[in-house]
């Protein structure tokens, strides 16, 4: 795997069960070990994984226009292909309903890349200069537990909400650490100084497929 690059998989669900927990190593160490029967070997693999699924077999899950052609245990089969260990592991879900005609044919501009770009390279700045001090670290996602604890420092408001979210959405210590982290990023974006109650929930919304029920 390249060495901060990007890796990108295309219907997820599609690649073999073996072949996709392969990833959670490097995805949680940031590393990949290889072992042989007379050595073993570690590389540096601190890349981003990028990947897409349709919502089911047939692919109109919860699109409101369609009616719903995949049965709940065909979901539940489809959905299985991906471990829950791999899914914790992946930052951000998000969930994406088919785009109306009305809104493609819309004529109202909305916000261009080279702004979106803007905001993104401001924040990405904010935390080269947080972590300048650190070893091998240079942005949030690479954040240890400890360093968690030093810049997601949240108050009362925050606290409460994801409390609430971890027992109602049942989500791991591991979603736990990667929302804190996601949510500094957001508050970043905003060139806000502390996370607050917005970025929270903001971050909690992007953990879609640790829902309960989210297969109706």
């Amino acid at each position: 795997m390249a060495h901060n690059g990007v890796l990108f998989l295309d219907e997820l669900p599609e690649f073999k069960r073996d072949v996709l927990e392969v990833m959670r190593q490097p995805l949680e160490d940031r590393e990949v070990t290889i072992s042989r029967a007379k050595f073993t070997i570690t590389y540096p693999s601190s890349f981003m994984l990028v990947a897409s699924m349709n919502p089911s077999p047939s692919g109109f899950f919860n699109d409101p226009s369609m009616p719903n052609t995949t049965s709940p245990h065909e979901m539940q089969r489809y959905m299985s292909k991906i471990s829950g260990p791999l899914l914790d592991r992946i930052d951000i879900h998000i969930e994406v309903t088919p785009v109306p005609f009305e809104k493609l044919a819309d004529e109202r501009k909305a916000e261009s890349s080279v702004e979106i770009r803007k905001r993104v390279t401001a924040a990405r700045e904010i935390q080269t200069k947080r972590f300048e001090t650190v070893e091998n670290v240079h942005y949030n996602a690479q954040m240890s537990s400890k360093l968690i604890r030093e810049y997601c420092v949240l108050d009362e408001p925050s606290k409460e909400l994801l409390k609430n979210a971890m027992e109602r959405l049942n989500l791991s210590a591991r979603a736990y650490d990667r929302i804190l982290k996601v949510s500094r990023t957001i508050a970043d974006l905003d060139n806000a100084p502390n996370i607050i109650s917005s970025h929270i929930a903001e971050a909690i919304q992007y953990r879609s497929l640790d829902r309960e029920g989210w297969l109706g």
